[in-house]
């Protein structure tokens, strides 16, 4: 492949997110102001400039466009998360990736603040919220039982060979860590949500992080 191939690869790919992305934040907002059911997909791809056809080859049903702003977060944490410098202990590396990426969740606290109203507002869009956290939450235990294990295997360089199962992170810590975290980002999103102009989204986030690496100490009174 050439570079120019390359390049138009690329671009390619960043049209395909941005047009998933206008979709998302075209179904929010018409959402938000006129209530998910009366929502139809010819309104959302209007809205988005694109055809319905378009529409579906983002999304299989009108409701998968509100469940999710941006589809591709959670790929670009797993792969923050797994490039950062190994000596880096689990919980540190991820938090280091979720403020990264919520950084822009930060810039976009409207369409943010839109969506939660959505979810809240409609019961069966928030299940699938839900479901899709779930799924997001099962990818980032399997980066994190990923990374133990690499850090393990060199750890153990120059050691007689094991089987995959003697050296498997154990399943309980990568479950563990990768729901931990899920809950502190949904804590400060919703923490800021309710007090923008009192507070820094990334000082909650910090906050909530801090309590967590101190092992959640009671609060002094």
């Amino acid at each position: 492949m050439t570079g120019n191939d390359a390049a138009g690869g690329g671009l390619r790919e960043r049209k395909k997110r941005a047009t998933r992305a206008a979709l998302a934040e075209a179904a929010v907002r018409l959402a938000a102001e006129h209530g998910a059911d009366q929502v139809t997909v010819e309104a959302i791809s209007a809205a988005a400039g694109v055809s319905v056809r378009t529409f579906f080859n983002y999304f299989d049903s009108r409701d998968d466009a509100f469940v999710v702003v941006d589809a591709d977060a959670s790929g670009r944490v797993r792969r923050a998360f797994l490039a950062a410098p190994p000596g880096l202990p689990p919980l540190e590396a991820l938090r280091e990736a979720l403020a990264a990426e919520l950084r822009e969740a930060e810039r976009q606290h409207e369409l943010w603040s839109l969506h939660a109203r959505v979810l809240r507002s409609a019961p069966h869009l928030l299940v699938r919220n839900l479901g899709a956290q779930m799924a997001d939450e099962s990818g980032l235990a399997e980066a994190i039982a990923r990374r133990i294990r690499a850090g393990d295997d060199q750890d153990a360089a120059g050691a007689p060979p094991e089987d995959d199962a003697d050296r498997a992170a154990p399943e309980l810590y990568p479950r563990l860590l990768a729901a931990v975290a899920g809950t502190a980002v949904r804590v400060s999103v919703q923490h800021w949500c309710e007090r923008p102009d009192e507070v820094s989204f990334a000082g909650v986030f910090r906050e909530v992080f801090d309590l967590l690496a101190a092992g959640l100490p009671a609060p002094a009174r």
